[in-house]
């Protein structure tokens, strides 16, 4: 089968596994280190951008079935998305009533 990923994700992938390469163990993690650090605010700045790219999406009047159809994804997802919301294991989770002490 033939991978049909955009050049930007194969480039991002195989930048994994050129680390999962480094021989030296402390090189390796080191350079693994340093990725990680800046992780967090670049992982929100990937969601950001996917943001506005779905709204721009909506903008043209794209529907959101249209919208998770060219993204791989159910509609909903795309309004999630588009609404700037988290995944699910990102939720708070719900309160539940304490329990009675019969």
């Amino acid at each position: 089968m033939t991978d049909q990923r955009p050049e930007e994700v194969q480039r991002f992938l195989d930048a994994i596994t050129a680390l999962e390469d480094i021989e030296d163990d402390a090189a390796c993690a080191k350079a693994i280190t340093e990725i990680l650090k800046d992780w967090p605010e670049k992982h929100a700045r990937l969601r950001e951008i996917r943001q506005q790219r779905v709204l721009s999406l909506k903008s043209q009047g794209k529907t959101w079935q249209q919208i998770g159809d060219e993204l791989g994804i159910h509609f909903t997802r795309a309004q999630q998305i588009g609404k700037g919301l988290r995944g699910e294991k990102h939720r708070p989770k719900k309160k539940t009533a304490p329990e009675s002490s019969e």
